[in-house]
């Protein structure tokens, strides 16, 4: 097996998680702006949210500056981990801020690895 379908299909799932979270947030921004509201986020910030998610996960997935996007989704997810899941004693919210934390060290293995290709 090829190593660029296996680059491609991981670019694929990543980049279609913030795709999908994107749409869901333009869909139904109501409890993601009581979520922020709760978190003491201004919700003014969900539609750039929105465009990173979208964004970056487009480009994620079509693998056109997929470094930089990963590198921007990595920080957002890191972010996303601080601000929203702070309650470890709640299981729930320990498993989402790992999750987080986890997908962001996916997306740096993601930029580290295109740019080491792009350096050869």
């Amino acid at each position: 097996m090829s190593w660029a379908y296996v680059m491609i299909a991981g670019r694929a799932l990543m980049g279609l998680l913030f795709i999908l979270a994107g749409v869901a947030k333009i869909i139904g921004p109501k409890p993601f702006l009581a979520h922020m509201d709760e978190q003491r986020v201004p919700g003014i910030l969900l539609p750039a949210v929105i465009a990173l998610e979208l964004g970056g996960g487009i480009l994620v997935l079509i693998g056109w500056q997929a470094l930089w996007a990963s590198l921007a989704l990595a920080a957002f997810c890191l972010l996303t981990a601080v601000a929203f899941h702070r309650d470890w004693s709640d299981k729930a919210e320990r498993t989402l801020c790992l999750k987080d934390i986890a997908i962001a060290g996916g997306l740096l293995v993601l930029a580290a690895s295109l740019g080491r290709a792009a350096m050869t």
